[in-house]
């Protein structure tokens, strides 16, 4: 859909709508007035859309350094008197943890929602963890939507969940939820016209032990309020279809259940959650006192089903429960319909339950391997990289941190650039270590600019004091490319679309003490190779800068190169450099002849690569 669209004032409105997008409209309604993320698939559209409206719908919005900044931001504006939203990934609450559990002891004055896009199956992610888990931990109500229509319904419910205990709550979506698409009925929405709070709660706010176990005490009563809320709440639903055996199920694993058991017509009672926590204990109990059996159907972590179990427990009731615990369903990954049929099948529960069969295709198809676009500037920092180190003829392998983003995908062959990587910033972090567990094995570790600001600052201070070995690359490619584009502070664009200070990573690396800092545009592959060499002889911390703007970006400079990059069969050697090392996927061997086809966006890199220059630009007539 259109984005302004979003922005339609009328209600009653039937659109076509993106679970994001859906999430947008239902934090138009809301009224909300300040918003702030980092960008994260499976959320990232959500950012993308208040980035192009956030000015048109009179709201203030920022692409944040971090996700904890981003939580501080929108916690202290909703003690303020704001309404307002924060929103990220599931590792993202990793980074907020430290903030968002004592926001929860604070409160709020205003409203507070938190938006979290797990992503079972790993699509897009480095884990599977359970958002539902830092829900119970940190005491905060948690709300699973199954579709966009939920979404936007459930993000106003929310927010009235908020108001009137005065703390922050939680959506939890998933990928399935946050891309799918429906249709959504849209309510009424004005303009906000609340941009500035009042904080009049000095000193209230500062959890010292005193305060805090106050504050605790009162959480803790919150929640036992909340819980009532939670058995009554229009979000949790009983499905009756006149059997007795019954299934527990929320968020986007719902789907699953509604479609199987209303495809076969079977009599399944359902239990649709979506107020989650605090666990609607009464419900429940109810729920398993009416049924023989229960299958608790969730995604990814088995919570409902212990928590279920220990009412079962606790109440004395004999109802068979079965879910990831027993073996019913699989302990990862996201659901399929053809999981939920294995369950019913594997309990029993039926006697017969017809399966349509599918003809499979004839031909598998091919696996299609993630790789760096062609002309990405990535593919000729790795490159450079491997002819510096190969150049080196060690008899020790080198070690190469990597961290989230593209150019994780520098672990593929013939790169070999990444064989670490645990979170945004740790390739400093585990660089600092690697220099002090071994000996003579060279490390060159990789960091795009988003993530060096995000979580890359701290840990390359700690390399510099600590006096550490290593050279980082810092893939400055000019903006957040793997999330869609992003702003972060090394543009001199705002989350609200204004001018704003970009921050330089040269002059800040250099503020700390480094001294071998050189900045290049990868594409001059030949430079970069002895820049790495310089750097890796160099007795200490080094910092390559390697900035050329990602292709996302760059489009009006591709447009304006006029040549062609055309291989001279007559020189060729087949030598395969320009195949076999460098690997751009607009390059091929057919029928033993070397081809450039037409993705190829003019970057130049196999001009220099090719030993024996068989590989030319070819100006175009005008």
């Amino acid at each position: 859909m259109n984005i302004k669209e979003i922005l339609d004032q009328e209600s009653d409105q039937k659109r076509f709508m993106l679970g994001n997008e859906a999430a947008v409209r239902g934090v138009l309604e809301s009224g909300v007035s300040l918003a702030a993320t980092y960008p994260g698939t499976p959320s990232s559209e959500i950012g993308d859309i208040l980035f192009n409206i956030a000015k048109d719908a009179n709201i203030y919005f920022e692409f944040s350094s971090n996700e904890k900044v981003a939580v501080e931001v929108a916690a202290s504006a909703a003690c303020s008197g704001l309404r307002t939203f924060s929103f990220m990934k599931h590792v993202g609450v990793n980074v907020a943890a430290d903030s968002l559990m004592t926001a929860a002891y604070m409160g709020v004055e205003g409203s507070m929602l938190i938006l979290v896009a797990d992503d079972p199956s790993t699509f897009s992610s480095q884990n599977e963890q359970d958002t539902r888990h830092f829900a119970r931990q940190a005491n905060i109500p948690l709300f699973e939507p199954s579709n966009p229509q939920e979404i936007k319904d459930y993000i106003q419910y929310a927010y009235e969940i908020s108001d009137k205990f005065d703390i922050p709550v939680i959506l939890r979506t998933t990928t399935r939820v946050s891309h799918m698409r429906a249709v959504v009925e849209t309510g009424k929405y004005d303009k906000n016209t609340k941009t500035h709070g009042e904080y009049e709660n000095i000193g209230l706010h500062v959890p010292v032990p005193e305060i805090a176990r106050k504050m605790h005490e009162e959480l803790v009563g919150k929640i036992a309020e909340i819980r009532k809320v939670s058995n009554t709440s229009p979000l949790n639903q009983i499905i009756d279809n006149n059997g007795d055996i019954g299934i527990i199920t929320s968020g986007g694993a719902y789907n699953y259940v509604a479609d199987i058991v209303n495809k076969y017509d079977l009599n399944v009672n359902i239990l649709k959650l979506g107020f989650t926590h605090p666990y609607p204990e009464d419900l429940v109990r109810e729920f398993l006192e009416n049924n023989k059996e229960v299958l608790v159907v969730e995604e990814v972590d088995p919570i409902h089903e212990i928590e279920t179990q220990a009412i079962a427990g606790k109440y004395h009731i004999n109802t068979n429960i079965h879910g990831k615990r027993d073996g019913t369903l699989p302990e990862i990954f996201e659901y399929t319909p053809d999981i939920i049929i294995n369950a019913f099948e594997n309990l029993g529960l039926f006697e017969v339950l017809k399966r349509e069969v599918n003809t499979p295709t004839l031909i598998p198809l091919p696996n299609r391997p993630a790789t760096l676009c062609a002309g990405c500037p990535h593919r000729a920092s790795f490159y450079a990289a491997r002819q510096a180190i190969d150049s080196l003829n060690l008899d020790v392998e080198s070690i190469h941190p990597s961290d989230i983003g593209c150019y994780t995908l520098g672990i593929a062959p013939p790169y070999n650039m990444a064989n670490f990587l645990m979170s945004m910033g740790a390739s400093v972090g585990a660089s600092c270590g690697f220099s002090k567990a071994t000996e003579n094995q060279p490390i060159i570790s990789f960091i795009g600019d988003s993530t060096f600001f995000h979580a890359g600052i701290p840990p390359l201070i700690n390399a510099v004091h600590n006096k550490m070995k290593f050279t980082l690359v810092i893939l400055d490619n000019r903006i957040t490319a793997m999330t869609g584009g992003q702003t972060n502070p090394g543009i001199p664009i705002d989350g609200m679309g204004d001018e704003a200070p970009a921050i330089s990573i040269e002059d800040l690396v250099k503020s700390i003490g480094i001294e071998f800092v050189e900045t290049i545009n990868p594409l001059n592959v030949n430079e970069m190779i002895q820049i790495y060499k310089d750097a890796l002889e160099y007795d200490g911390v080094s910092v390559i800068i390697a900035k050329y703007p990602c292709n996302l970006i760059n489009k009006s400079e591709i447009r304006s190169r006029n040549y062609m990059i055309q291989v001279d069969q007559d020189e060729c050697i087949h030598c395969n450099k320009c195949i076999d090392k460098l690997a751009c996927p607009s390059i091929t061997l057919v029928d033993n002849k070397i081809s450039i086809d037409q993705t190829c966006i003019k970057c130049g890199v196999c001009v220099d690569v090719c030993p024996v220059s068989a590989i030319k630009k070819e100006e175009v007539n005008q």
